[in-house]
């Protein structure tokens, strides 16, 4: 795990790392004004903080919903935004062939939770050497896990995390089991806790995701106090007019003051 949080907190072992910003990049300007609030927040809050951001939203539930400006474009916004603000940045690619284009870009590079399992992504994403998130399938238990950071090890990168988000448990809806924390943990990664999409409600909108955001504080503190190394948290100044996840988002005026609470909690824990 030392290895991961040297390269992307500015301690070894913070008592948690934060990924958070709005599902999709909607416009510059939105971005970076969330990117800016959430680095002043972090910073008050003394948390180790990763900026996120989707490129291309190519997992959509219609063809018709917003999928962002396109990966060569938010790539540039991203990169603009690293620079402006001195912060790190993450996001996710769906195909082999941009591993390397990203890597040039983000320090993390996310593989999505239903693409966990595609052999070729995760390897072209891993031969990068940068840092990889690797979203837990919803279609997963943890300890299968192990299967995918097989894979990993085929390629010598030792900056590998999981992110857990809920397993499917029936229709349009998600669990979570919070003895996965552990399991997961056991094979050496850091894993992440993804508090917004762990209460979406998959196409429950018929032609899009529903959610319950007011749950996200609950499993928040849950997993802090199962032991969770980070939290990913999707936050939009106006959750309700969000271009995507709008229903699972956090509202960003109200981050600081989880935040603070999660902080007390790990101290309780240890």
């Amino acid at each position: 795990m030392t290895n991961f949080f040297s390269k992307l907190t500015d301690t070894p072992e913070p008592e948690f790392f934060l990924i958070a910003g709005p599902c999709v990049i909607e416009s510059y300007d939105i971005t970076f004004s969330i990117a800016q609030q959430l680095k002043l927040i972090c910073d008050r809050q003394k948390i180790p903080f990763i900026f996120k951001a989707s490129c291309d939203k190519a997992n959509r539930t219609s063809i018709h919903s917003f999928r962002g400006p396109g990966f060569d474009e938010g790539l540039d916004i991203l990169g603009t935004i690293k620079k402006k603000l001195a912060v790190r940045v993450i996001s996710d690619i769906h195909l082999p062939e941009h591993a390397k284009m990203a890597a040039d870009t983000l320090d993390v590079i996310q593989i999505p939770a239903f693409l966990c399992r595609q052999t070729d992504l995760i390897i072209a994403a891993c031969k990068t050497q940068k840092p990889v998130n690797i979203k837990k399938g919803q279609f997963l238990s943890p300890k299968e896990c192990g299967n995918i950071l097989n894979k990993v090890k085929e390629t010598g990168n030792p900056d590998i995390c999981i992110t857990e988000r809920g397993v499917s448990f029936g229709y349009n809806n998600l669990v979570v089991d919070f003895r996965s924390i552990p399991i997961i943990q056991s094979f050496n990664v850091p894993v992440v806790f993804d508090a917004t999409h762990s209460v979406q409600l998959p196409g429950g909108a018929s032609d899009s995701s529903a959610g319950d955001r007011e749950y996200v504080p609950t499993l928040s503190k849950a997993a802090i106090a199962a032991g969770a190394d980070g939290l990913f948290i999707e936050t939009h100044p106006d959750p309700d007019k969000a271009l995507c996840d709008g229903p699972n988002s956090w509202p960003l005026n109200q981050i600081e003051d989880l935040l603070r609470k999660l902080r007390a909690i790990k101290r309780v824990v240890g």
